[in-house]
């Protein structure tokens, strides 16, 4: 973790370090969300089903990050909060999956083995986060996710209004809720820093795919 993490933690609380976290380097701060390649341009609705296909692989297994988290975390504070989130993931994967059904098969990529092989180094990861026995990281994992998804939904929206997929609303906890149920348990030095410790690895691994397919966007323009 960064020293400026830390010292932010300690003088501005867990729940206002993740927040700032969250749009600095979650996905929403990423170039190719925003981009026209990815929004506006004759192949954004291939590079929308791209993305749906990845991060069905990232997010799309059960038992998943939340799940995971659920099972680790013991403190009685989070536990209705990790409740909604479960069962509200658990909404967003059939969702998922409705999507990869309408979308069909992957865009055709150069790399396309490699890429698949990086994505699910990424799911381990976080996986393993989730399932961190150092208490407070399987639940800023958890926390950072549901933040980072609500960014995540406007993609999924998105394709679905492309592919004449119904949109269903979005039942995880809001990101007030995220925020005061870290700033709730962060009761140690200790658990403030695992707590931002497994977000920050969370939000890494969200812009790296972001990153794999920005670089896949612009491999099939040259292929």
């Amino acid at each position: 973790m960064q020293q400026r993490t830390v010292e932010s933690v300690e003088q501005s609380g867990v729940g206002a370090t993740m927040a700032s976290m969250a749009a600095s380097d979650g996905s929403s701060g990423h170039r190719y969300l925003s981009s026209a390649e990815f929004n506006t341009d004759a192949f954004a609705a291939r590079n929308l089903a791209d993305a749906v296909h990845y991060l069905c692989l990232l997010h799309g297994r059960y038992p998943g990050v939340v799940d995971f988290a659920a099972e680790r975390t013991a403190n009685p504070g989070s536990h209705d909060w990790l409740t909604s989130a479960v069962d509200g993931f658990a909404h967003e994967r059939i969702f998922l999956a409705q999507l990869i059904s309408a979308a069909g098969p992957q865009p055709s990529t150069a790399g396309h083995t490699q890429a698949e092989q990086a994505v699910l180094a990424q799911r381990h990861a976080i996986e393993t986060l989730a399932q961190s026995e150092r208490t407070g990281c399987a639940l800023g994992a958890a926390v950072a996710l549901v933040l980072d998804w609500h960014e995540i939904r406007a993609v999924l929206n998105a394709a679905a209004a492309k592919l004449s997929v119904d949109i269903p609303e979005l039942t995880l906890p809001d990101g007030d809720a995220a925020l005061a149920v870290v700033d709730a348990i962060g009761e140690t030095s200790a658990i403030r820093r695992a707590i931002v410790f497994g977000a920050e690895q969370v939000f890494t691994q969200q812009r790296g795919l972001w990153d794999l397919l920005e670089a896949r966007e612009a491999a099939r323009e040259d292929w």
